[in-house]
């Protein structure tokens, strides 16, 4: 009678259990909309592995995760359990799990120098297709030293120092692996890629080399004509300071030679242009020609120092004067130049039939920026006269 109650009871008690599913939603179960994601909490059905693993929110997978880093068990079975977590973050491509897990079974020192030397090559693996070349070419060199002809390390080697450019260094992991495994496909491939990369560089650079030499003779050959005509550079970065002693004058040109010798001799204006020396021994200067009255410039990218202004004012006012010349006045015949001398508050006038090379070697003529520059004014013009009022004015 007693059992018989107590079944009752059970009985009485699930159908009370069962009854509730009548009247009210079972408050824990799959929904339409959450059933995927809750499905992607079961470890069986995770397509990815979270981040970090919240025992509340991933209990099975936090179980699963104990199981697997248990301190029972041995290091060497720890560091397979961890190693096989590596291989499937790797297969998934997530190198950076991959490599933490490798990390976390080579830091247990399990004593197995064999499975050390696969977690070396895979974490080198990891880094490899990262990017990270220089890290991977670490775990390859710790793997060899371990077994000096294991395949896979001497492969990695090889493949990061073609990937660093160091072709030396990769022929020789090739030829080390070559030893161990004289018929192996890859080895053989990457010293042929390696060698034809070493020789393309070589050869590279020693066309550089070449390249450079000669450029830094024309550099010298360059200066050396400029010190030669007596022409005064400006440091383009700084204004110049000069005094009357003409020994300063010296120091402030060498100077500006030295520092422009830095830069190519090219102009800091937007142009960039640059002095060059020709096959005939001729300096060719870029140069401005600016007019302050309409606030215009010109600018000729190769003036030979042997050539007067006059040569070139007749192409530029020539047949077809400029747009911004609307009272067509600006006729070669009609033009006076200057340069100034900022220091002395000083224009100088140029004759037209003057060479740039007799204006250049003047004694207050300083070239800024590699630029000689010159003022184009209207002789008589009202313009003229407004702008040379309380200036001091010489002659050339």
């Amino acid at each position: 009678m007693a059992s018989s109650a107590v079944e009752h009871d059970s009985d009485d008690g699930m159908d009370e259990f069962m009854d509730k599913f009548k009247s009210q939603r079972y408050k824990n179960g799959f929904s339409e909309n959450n059933w995927e994601e809750e499905f992607n909490k079961v470890p069986m059905f995770m397509k990815t592995a979270p981040d970090e693993i919240d025992p509340k929110q991933y209990p099975e997978l936090a179980c699963l995760q104990a199981i697997i880093h248990d301190e029972d068990r041995s290091p060497q079975e720890v560091v397979q359990s961890l190693k096989d977590e590596g291989n499937v973050f790797f297969k998934e491509k997530n190198y950076q799990k991959a490599i933490l897990a490798y990390t976390g079974a080579l830091k247990k020192k399990c004593g197995d120098l064999d499975l050390e030397t696969v977690l070396l090559t895979n974490r080198a693996a990891a880094h490899f297709h990262l990017g990270n070349m220089r890290s991977a070419l670490n775990d390859a060199a710790t793997a060899k030293k371990i077994k000096p002809d294991h395949l896979k390390a001497l492969i990695r080697g090889a493949q990061c120092c073609v990937e660093l450019r160091n072709f030396t260094e990769a022929i020789q992991w090739c030829d080390e692996g070559l030893k161990a495994h004289p018929r192996d496909k890859k080895l053989l491939e990457l010293r042929a890629a390696a060698d034809k990369h070493k020789r393309a560089a070589d050869r590279d650079a020693r066309k550089a080399k070449v390249k450079e030499k000669r450029l830094h003779q024309e550099k010298e050959a360059l200066l050396e004509a400029v010190k030669e005509r007596g022409i005064k550079l400006l440091p383009s970065a700084k204004p110049h300071q000069q005094n009357s002693d003409s020994e300063d004058e010296d120091k402030g040109s060498s100077a500006a030679i030295a520092e422009l010798s830095l830069d190519g001799l090219s102009s800091q204006e937007a142009t960039g242009a640059q002095v060059f020396l020709d096959q005939q021994g001729s300096l060719h200067w870029p140069v401005f020609f600016l007019y302050p009255e309409h606030q215009q410039s010109d600018f000729i990218s190769a003036f030979c120092e042997k050539n007067s202004f006059i040569d070139h004012l007749a192409v530029m006012f020539g047949e077809e004067l400029p747009p911004w010349d609307t009272d067509r006045k600006y006729h070669p015949q009609n033009l006076q130049l200057f340069f100034e001398d900022e220091e002395k508050e000083t224009l100088y006038r140029v004759q037209p039939e003057m060479s740039l090379l007799k204006v250049l070697q003047h004694k207050r003529f300083f070239v800024k920026a590699v630029t000689p520059s010159f003022i184009v004014l209207v002789n008589g013009s009202s313009f003229w006269k407004q702008f040379l009022k309380g200036k001091k004015i010489q002659g050339s």
